[in-house]
């Protein structure tokens, strides 16, 4: 039995560091949603976002048996968070300002309308971050006969508490890179460069469905593609953060 606790414990930290990753992933996209938005406004979307990623995760969850059934999830999920982040990239790099009209609002910029594009992108994050979850809780030992959601109930304790945890991290990491991208505008090119390549990776994971398999379904969980997917994460937010401050060093000269 102490053998199968540890064991439990060794992979519930696994599963918290792992989470964290993907709710700092999550963090970085509302925090890039909501920062057009008066202060006040920005700590309520960023409220009903974390609402809605414990909301839509604890559903994911229950049906990760069905969810993953479908690569056409993962794929909607993928072109969502590709499209916010092409879109955004070619609006703020290549597309010819207007100017606006006084008093009028820019189009999607209102209060509830940032609150539902970051709420899709909590459905998105929810299916990620659940099939990684469960692609590494689902080794463990079963405990007892009880199932929830066709999952072991010991296996599902460890995907739960894995979860929460990384929903606490995400709550305090969301205001942090809001406080960076005020400090730091030029960071937000480099954010919407890493909700891209989350969205790649959602790609990959539908390319390689079972069903699918258009590539290796190994591929998806493979070393190599787990290597290549946070050389190139981590490569974009270093490089991202030291652009940034050479900018704004110039910027203060």
């Amino acid at each position: 039995m102490e053998a199968i606790l540890l064991e439990y414990a060794w992979v519930l930290l696994v599963l918290v560091f792992l989470e964290g990753l993907l709710a700092a992933d999550n963090a970085v996209v509302m925090a890039v949603m909501v920062k057009h938005l008066p202060k006040e406004q920005q700590k309520k979307a960023l409220f009903y976002g974390l609402f809605g990623a414990f909301l839509f995760r604890f559903i994911a969850l229950f049906l990760i048996t069905f969810l993953a059934k479908y690569w056409q999830i993962q794929a909607l999920g993928a072109a969502y968070l590709l499209f916010i982040s092409i879109k955004h990239l070619y609006d703020n790099h290549f597309k010819k300002e207007e100017p606006a009209e006084e008093g009028k609002e820019k189009k999607g910029s209102g209060f509830w309308m940032t609150v539902l594009k970051v709420e899709l992108a909590d459905i998105a994050f929810a299916i990620d971050s659940m099939l990684a979850a469960v692609a590494i809780a689902i080794t463990l030992p079963h405990i007892g006969d009880m199932e929830i959601g066709g999952i072991n109930a010991g296996p599902f304790a460890v995907m739960f508490l894995g979860g929460f945890i990384g929903l606490v991290i995400m709550r305090f990491a969301a205001q942090m890179f809001v406080k960076l991208l005020n400090d730091y505008p030029a960071l937000e090119t480099t954010a919407f460069l890493i909700v891209g390549w989350v969205g790649v990776k959602l790609a990959v994971m539908a390319l390689g469905h079972e069903k699918l398999a258009i590539i290796d379904p190994s591929f998806p969980h493979s070393t190599t593609w787990k290597i290549i997917f946070w050389v190139v994460l981590l490569g974009l937010a270093i490089g991202g953060y030291v652009v940034s401050i050479a900018k704004g060093k110039q910027q203060n000269n």
